[in-house]
């Protein structure tokens, strides 16, 4: 099982499209193993987009990423970080495929919805930096069994 985040971003937030998300991901079987809304500030936002701090749309994608607070989501399933970007979809909404949650709601590069791990590795530090550890809980959900075969969880 792996544990990957979810931030549901200020676009998705003030479009009001928060259960419509989260429904989806429920929906294809993924577990909530922790969701908090939170307003981010300055340091968090250095932190997390630490590799674009230098590119000149920064100071642009912090500002929008502050416009209202983002939910976070702690989603674990086999294959989480995999089933969760490829739910996602390419990050401009205008190129993700229909299916996709950018490819049904988002029609902007940096206006996309969502934010998702891009590897077991990045989703343990961005869950780190989102999250407390008590804050992701681990239970087994009532449809587990009949979300997996036997020998696949």
């Amino acid at each position: 099982m792996e544990t990957t985040l979810v931030l549901l971003k200020p676009s998705c937030v003030q479009r009001q499209l928060i259960g419509e998300i989260v429904h989806r991901f429920e929906r294809r079987g993924l577990r909530i193993a922790g969701m908090k809304m939170m307003q981010l500030d300055d340091a968090i936002l250095r932190e997390h987009y630490a590799h674009l701090v230098d590119r000149p749309f920064f100071p642009t994608l912090a500002a929008s990423m502050q416009t209202s607070p983002v939910v976070a989501l702690a989603l674990s399933g086999v294959e989480a970080v995999g089933v969760v970007r490829a739910m996602t979809g390419f990050t401009n909404g205008r190129k993700a495929d229909p299916g996709t949650i950018r490819g049904d709601y988002a029609m902007s590069n940096q206006q996309n919805i969502v934010h998702a791990s891009d590897s077991v590795e990045n989703a343990a530090i961005e869950l780190n930096r989102f999250f407390r550890p008590e804050e992701i809980f681990d239970y087994k959900s009532g449809v587990f069994d009949f979300l997996y075969g036997v020998g696949e969880a």
